[in-house]
């Protein structure tokens, strides 16, 4: 850990918490490379620029690990390790920025930092798990300005409770992740892309009578009557999938071009200027929720991760998105809106008195004076 890189970051904190005591702890809003700035609720406090806190501390493609700083630019890790036929199989989205400035697209300030904070996955998630499931360790800067670090740097040292793990998709609400370790993959031998035309109902059955056979799927995206489908493994095993599937296969240049589209948000349905009108959200609901389940909800629909991930570009009120989430056994997130429509109906789920306590505990343990990205993700904490 370099001490050098690493003092600023310490000074900062604990400068922060200094007034604790007589009430004046101040606020601090963790900055990177604002790519996700878009994400939760507004929040205040004095920029905390971790940006110089960067670089790749150890990288074993043998062991399938790698460990980078917070400030790394998540472009540069992903070409390290695509160099050594290696990827982060949950695919996070870069995004290119402040959505209020410009529109969504692939941008080069995404930060690894930012990326655990956040906790997002893309289309590959569906196969190959979540952000989180791939963390084996962490070294955090807390809210009292002490360095901690959890979990380990292989596979093999992570057992039990795994704290490391509540970093991913915090939003800096519980500390600054100094350092990361995650788990790497080998890059599929070969992928193909299927398309199909077939309206929405018959794509959730579809999609799921897929689900329970033997098959390659490692993204699925719908919308507008159109359903494409992503193969990845050995050649032979793509080859019989598409030849037991059917459909349209893409050429390779358009397939890439199309899954960069969905997991950067730059297709059309994303449209940037419709969505400040109509907010974008993002419900998690069980993949057989049927299309009818989601009738009161007004605006176009996009369907990914096999059924199990329903975006919706919509004006209909908050309350009543959520009760139609609720009701299909999910939940809904405000995913991308206007400043003041996400400070004043939440960004995410309202919590249960019981999980809220549990938040407001953690908070307690990891930040105790409250400095950290206030209100971020929800306005109790």
């Amino acid at each position: 850990m370099s001490t050098e890189m690493l003092s600023p970051l310490v000074d900062a904190v604990r400068a922060a918490a200094a007034g604790a005591g007589a009430g004046k702890a101040r606020a601090l809003r963790i900055a990177g490379g604002g790519s996700k700035d878009f994400y939760g609720r507004p929040t205040t406090g004095e920029p905390l620029d971790v940006r110089g806190y960067a670089g790749i501390v150890a990288y074993e493609p043998t062991e399938l690990v790698v460990t980078a700083r917070c400030g790394t630019s998540l472009a540069e890790l992903e070409a390290t390790l695509a160099a050594s036929g290696q990827m982060l199989a949950f695919e996070p989205p870069h995004f290119g920025g402040p959505f209020e400035r410009q529109p969504p697209h692939c941008g080069a300030g995404a930060t690894v930092g930012g990326m655990v904070a956040a906790g997002l996955g893309g289309p590959r998630r569906q196969a190959a798990g979540a952000l989180r499931d791939f963390v084996l360790g962490v070294t955090i800067l807390d809210g009292r300005g002490e360095v901690l670090s959890f979990g380990g740097q292989v596979m093999k040292n992570v057992a039990g409770y795994d704290v490391s793990r509540l970093m991913a998709g915090s939003l800096g609400t519980l500390g600054i992740t100094l350092e990361v370790s995650l788990k790497t993959l080998p890059c599929p031998a070969t992928e193909e892309t299927l398309q199909f035309e077939m309206p929405e109902d018959k794509a959730i059955a579809t999609l799921n009578r897929w689900a329970g056979q033997p098959l390659p799927v490692t993204a699925s995206a719908w919308c507008a009557g159109e359903l494409h489908v992503r193969l990845s493994g050995a050649p032979v095993a793509v080859s019989a999938a598409r030849e037991k599937m059917g459909g349209q296969r893409v050429d390779a240049a358009a397939a890439h071009g199309f899954w960069l589209s969905i997991r950067e948000q730059s297709a059309a349905f994303f449209g940037a200027e419709d969505t400040l009108v109509r907010p974008l959200w993002r419900l998690s609901v069980p993949s057989t929720t049927p299309a009818a389940a989601l009738d009161r909800i007004e605006g176009a629909r996009l369907i990914e991760w096999g059924g199990a991930l329903r975006w919706a570009a919509s004006g209909t009120d908050a309350a009543t998105i959520r009760d139609v989430a609720a009701k299909a056994g999910g939940h809904a997130t405000l995913f991308r809106a206007e400043a003041g429509l996400r400070e004043r109906v939440g960004v995410f789920q309202p919590l249960a008195p019981a999980a809220l306590a549990v938040h407001r505990q953690l908070k307690a343990v990891f930040d105790p004076h409250g400095i950290f990205n206030p209100g971020r993700m929800y306005a109790e904490f």
